[in-house]
């Protein structure tokens, strides 16, 4: 997968055709094998039967027919293709691509499946899950739509935001940042993404979302602005450095409203989770506007992931797996890897040095975190999972993230049963990806462009891109996204005494309901982020549905 792509292009394996054959072979000649020649004699017909060279040559041009027929049905569309790329769905890759194309995705792809392979994709796995009618449905009150107009007629008072963390934290902060400047009345500065101490990642707003779309979609709910108008650039600004978890709009009012009204500025920092998820049913409505609307990316960005897109979809279905395998991960989960005793060690010593970079739940071992679900998915059970819930051994699969502790060895279990696995670095053309080298976030936004694109996705643990990818599917018409059900499947994946077919048959009852069906919020799921879970807020029945804007 990671090997050099000229290498492996040679190793590819053809069915050539001599042309002096194809040549030879006329029409005219082919009829001159079909047909013997004519005797007018009856005592030469009769004679011709019992010459045994008859016989032979009749065999002999059977089996030339024969032979010429297989070769008609390597491929019906191009019989003698000069590159020989050609691809199931009918589609050709170019010789430019075949020839530059990651070797591993071409090489695999310039192979047909058989039927039974073909019979096997189109298997209850690819099965499109049911939406039970439900849609987007984004009607505002006519009192929050009379509201709108004062609020966008305000010229004085202004939100600055300044997001951290990663391209999806900093995404659910912007989400809550147009929420607070409404709840505020006031206009918004065009978020700032502070700079990730980890990656070094300096990228604008601009850079990564498509920031003319963002004011557009936004217009009648917030005012958009690039930056602060020249009367409140001297101004002081109110700053709010700690703001307390899950705060309602009152108390948002209450503590910011006057102040900022009376600097005209009000400086926010650090808002994760600070915003409440039990919001009023149109600033509910507001959320799911700048999550699935507003917030597009860059055009560059789309455009790149809608190839990568295109390329791996070209060969049929495929499945996108959001992989938690970096060393960091497995360092603030408090799990480990499995892959070796060595390579836990180096995990266990790394989190010894960093003791605060644990997340949660300091005094778990292990053990007791793997039990209750709350460790990432090694290879080897994203394996065992995907077996038995019934993924075909021809799937194709995208995998997005980071790379893995261990390098290619913490796939291993994957790419042996799956072998047409890839990443955005094996789909990508040579420079492709090089605008994007060393912008860590924009490199996710294309992962997640190509995930959320999948006829299935599936994430190996929990977090930030997979909730949003999760919401954005579910938005999307509930498309099929496996939650993997981690606290309940973990003790069947330890015992080894399970027979392997009982072991698929209960893998498949606890996922019945996790494969990203409708989920219908109680008063007992109170504090679900609507984003995750737009229903019944930001979506409802064909027959209710009014707007989808």
């Amino acid at each position: 997968m990671y090997s050099n792509t000229i290498k492996k292009m040679k190793k590819q394996a053809y069915i050539s055709v001599p042309s002096q054959i194809i040549n030879s072979l006329s029409s005219s000649s082919l009829q001159s094998l079909l047909t013997s020649p004519k005797k007018s004699s009856k005592s030469s017909r009769f004679n011709l039967f019992k010459n045994p060279r008859f016989y032979f040559s009749f065999i002999f041009l059977f089996g030339l027919v024969e032979i010429f027929k297989m070769w008609g049905n390597l491929d019906p569309l191009v019989p003698f293709a000069a590159h020989p790329c050609s691809i199931s769905s009918g589609v050709l890759i170019s010789h430019q691509e075949s020839s530059v194309l990651g070797g591993n995705f071409v090489s695999q792809l310039s192979v047909r499946p058989t039927v039974e392979e073909s019979d096997q994709e189109m298997s209850e796995f690819w099965k499109k899950g049911d939406g039970l009618g439900y849609g987007s449905c984004l009607d505002f009150s006519k009192e929050y739509e009379k509201e709108s107009s004062g609020i966008l007629k305000n010229r004085k008072s202004y939100l600055v935001v300044v997001v951290a963390g990663g391209i999806n934290q900093q995404r659910n902060q912007i989400v809550d940042a147009v929420v607070i400047a409404r709840i505020l009345g006031a206009a918004l500065v065009v978020p700032i993404l502070q700079v990730n101490v980890i990656w070094g990642d300096e990228s604008e707003f601009s850079d990564i979302f498509d920031l003319q779309h963002f004011k557009s979609v936004l217009a009648d709910h917030v005012r958009i602005v690039t930056s602060l108008p020249s009367t409140h650039l001297m101004s002081r600004p109110v700053e709010e450095k700690h703001t307390p978890l899950h705060v309602s709009p009152q108390w948002i009012r209450a503590r910011y409203l006057k102040r900022m009204r009376r600097e005209g500025v009000l400086l926010l920092r650090g808002l994760d989770s600070r915003l409440s998820k039990d919001l009023p049913g149109d600033l509910q409505k507001l959320r799911c506007k700048v999550a699935f609307h507003a917030l597009k990316f860059a055009p560059s960005i789309l455009q790149l992931g809608n190839k990568l897109t295109e390329r791996i979809r070209s060969k049929g279905p495929y499945l996108a797996l959001h992989l938690r395998l970096e060393k960091d991960v497995w360092v603030r989960t408090g799990c480990l890897p499995g892959l070796s005793h060595a390579y836990d060690e180096i995990i266990r010593e790394e989190r010894k040095q960093h003791p605060k970079l644990l997340t949660s739940r300091s005094t778990m071992s292990y053990h007791e975190r793997k039990l209750a679900g709350l460790c990432p998915l090694n290879a080897f059970d994203v394996t065992r999972l995907l077996k038995a819930l019934g993924a075909p051994k021809t799937a194709q699969i995208f995998w997005a993230g980071g790379t893995p502790f261990g390098g290619e060895s913490a796939l291993l279990p994957l790419t042996k049963e799956f072998p047409h696995l890839y990443n955005k670095e094996d789909l990508a053309l040579p420079g492709e990806l090089e605008p994007f080298a060393k912008k860590a976030s924009m490199m996710a936004a294309i992962d997640y462009i190509v995930s959320e694109n999948s006829d299935v996705f599936m994430p190996s643990h929990g977090g930030n891109m997979g909730h949003a990818i999760q919401g954005s599917r579910a938005y999307a018409g509930h498309k099929k996204t496996i939650i993997p059900n981690k606290r309940q499947m973990v003790p069947y994946f330890l015992n080894s005494s399970i027979p392997e077919e009982d072991f698929r048959r209960i893998i498949v009852d606890l996922h019945r309901d996790s494969l990203g069906q409708p989920k219908l919020k109680t008063s007992s799921k109170a504090g679900r982020d609507v984003t995750k879970y737009p229903i019944p807020e930001c979506m409802c029945k064909n027959s209710n549905r009014h707007s989808t804007l």
